[in-house]
């Protein structure tokens, strides 16, 4: 009898590339469930008519949420047994896709560090993951990289992995922040949608949305997105004996709120940042708080908006801050 699972830190080996998780095609069944779950609510993904007319297209957006969503999950076919995720990094849409399209990843083993060992604690390591997501036509959509906490196998292994993590790079490629939204009629946008946009907002405004929304349907996501962590779905494959929310499905619900801030978001093209900062658990309230850090003007009209989202739950008298997410939209 053989058992199957995700392979432990000493498993991995630098240059690995695991290329076997199955391509998704998106449809408007997968755009549904996820609108449902984390209450997507941008206008090009809901609105079929004003996406023929931004952007040339007779299929709706594919909200970028639930496109980072199946490619992180696309990944985890090699961190099945991640206990946590520090960063992302480098990640930009290099095209946006519609409904209609699909996807495939390959995930690259790119950096290995063990980490030194601390009494009552598990041995750990980390992995740094590149993930590269093609669309149908192997046009790339997504290539960034993650960094991902995974148990030894064996407490007293020395595995001799120690990677300097600092030379992944941190910043967005400049081009690639308006590729994704080349060609886009944001004058047209601008025409048909009510409401504030880029020139009615100047940077270090804040908002506060008093409405929280609660974490339901975590297993339906993760399974949406073809998500394999033991964490999101067994609740014994943690230390803490509940099962996890994936962190995905934290920023599915930040972005929705972030539109009912700004209702005018056209979409969104890349993260900055994105810190866990403490687990999230269903029937969590997520409360958050958005800044506009920064208005970078488009040659061709509208502009990039630099905001910063941080998210905090409530469960019963407790409250925690459990997301500081930092990421790039694109406003008429």
């Amino acid at each position: 009898m053989s058992t199957v699972a995700g392979p432990f830190f000493e498993d991995l080996r630098v240059g690995e590339v695991i290329a076997t998780a199955p391509g998704m095609t998106l449809t408007e069944g997968h755009a549904a469930l996820h609108q449902a779950i984390v209450g997507d609510r941008l206008r090009l993904a809901l609105d079929r008519p004003l996406a023929a007319a931004v952007l040339g297209a007779g299929s709706p957006l594919a909200h970028p949420a639930l496109v980072c969503d199946v490619s992180i999950g696309q990944s985890t076919l090699i961190t099945q047994r991640v206990i946590a995720n520090l960063f992302y990094r480098g990640l930009v849409l290099r095209r946006a896709p519609l409904i209609g399209d699909t996807l495939r990843t390959t995930t690259e083993v790119v950096a290995l560090r063990q980490n030194s060992r601390r009494p009552g604690r598990a041995a750990t390591g980390l992995a740094v993951l590149r993930v590269r997501t093609t669309d149908q036509e192997d046009r790339r959509v997504l290539d960034f990289w993650r960094c991902a906490m995974l148990p030894l196998r064996d407490a007293d292994a020395d595995t001799g992995h120690a990677d300097d993590l600092d030379a992944i790079p941190t910043e967005l490629d400049p081009v690639a922040l308006r590729a994704a939204t080349g060609g886009w009629r944001l004058d047209a946008f601008r025409s048909a949608a009510p409401g504030p946009h880029l020139a009615d907002l100047e940077a270090g405004r804040r908002w506060t949305l008093e409405g929280g929304d609660v974490v339901s349907a975590a297993p339906e996501l993760a399974r949406l997105s073809l998500n394999v962590a033991m964490a999101h779905h067994d609740r014994h494959a943690g230390a803490s004996g509940r099962r996890l929310v994936y962190g995905g499905h934290t920023i599915g619900v930040a972005a929705a709120q972030a539109t009912r801030v700004l209702p005018n978001l056209v979409t969104i093209v890349a993260w900055h940042g994105c810190d866990h900062l403490a687990p999230v658990y269903e029937d969590d309230t997520l409360y958050s708080e958005l800044e506009l850090e920064e208005v970078e003007p488009l040659d061709d009209g509208g502009g990039l908006v630099h905001l910063r989202s941080r998210v905090r739950a409530q469960r019963a008298e407790e409250s925690s801050d459990v997301l500081d997410w930092r990421f790039v939209g694109v406003m008429a």
